[in-house]
């Protein structure tokens, strides 16, 4: 995994989500991404999942807890920046990779739509297009990063519900904000997959949630593609341009001889 030099994390407390879902229009705005033409579902979230051109939804939720008290659980979903990031171990032609800040970023232009990181993220977060045959996800607004701007959703937050800044800063304000809270909060993020750039302080239990893996991990299949069969791949690749390339040097180009009139 790459060292990084400053790494950024936004945290996001539901506990002050209004679902008023400026996060999400501020996403496609500032990456230009086009609307998609949608049908009510009986459900005020809208669109029903990610898409290739949405990396920002707000997700809601009804709930009733174990009081009987009925409450609306609201979750801004995307991208969760993990650091050992299952899509960037997957991902064959390096399109996925890490940023000095902790981000993963993608390289579009070197995608070669396979789509091994759709099945490999534990948050089923990269998105895929057909008429592009790319994949398509949030890249923390790096741009903006670059330019010591906070990412467009926190940019537009009006209740302060999600916040950015240096990883140690906020894993404490996290956890300051869940003992203001008298413990009737939770930290996600910091304790898996070697700790996410997107924290989560969570109103209830993770299994509450909809979507949300309780404890994420990256795939037993992406390790052994990545630390085992990737590596004997590329060595028998290796031996075989070595060995066409003696070939070569030994014998010469192959030619081709062309038959000669009543040879069969």
């Amino acid at each position: 995994m790459k060292e990084h030099k400053m790494e950024y994390v936004k945290l996001i407390d539901t506990t002050l989500c209004t679902a008023c879902r400026g996060c999400q229009v501020a996403c496609k705005q500032w990456n230009e991404n086009p609307a998609s033409k949608t049908q009510n579902h009986g459900s005020y979230q809208n669109p029903q999942d990610l898409e290739w051109n949405t990396w920002t939804l707000i997700r809601f939720q009804e709930y009733t807890d174990t009081d009987g008290n009925f409450k609306w659980l609201f979750r801004k979903d995307g991208c969760m920046h993990c650091t050992d990031a299952a899509c960037v171990r997957a991902c064959p032609s390096g399109a996925l990779h890490h940023t000095d800040y902790g981000v993963v970023a993608h390289n579009r232009e070197i995608c070669i739509g396979c789509k091994a990181c759709t099945s490999a993220c534990p948050f089923d977060i990269p998105r895929y297009n057909k008429t592009t045959e790319k994949i398509y996800k949030c890249d923390l607004c790096y741009d903006r990063l670059k330019n010591g701007q906070p990412a467009a959703c926190v940019k537009a937050c009006i209740t302060g519900a999600i916040t950015m800044g240096e990883k140690e800063t906020m894993i404490k304000k996290a956890y300051d904000r869940v003992e203001k809270l008298g413990g009737k909060a939770v930290v996600y993020g910091d304790k898996f997959v070697g700790g996410t750039h997107v924290m989560y302080i969570l109103s209830e239990p993770p299994a509450v949630y909809d979507k949300l893996p309780v404890k994420p991990s990256v795939p037993m299949s992406v390790i052994l593609w990545k630390n085992l069969f990737k590596p004997f791949t590329l060595i028998g690749m290796g031996a075989i341009a070595g060995a066409a390339a003696l070939h070569y040097l030994i014998k010469g180009p192959h030619e081709v001889h062309e038959k000669k009139e009543g040879e069969e």
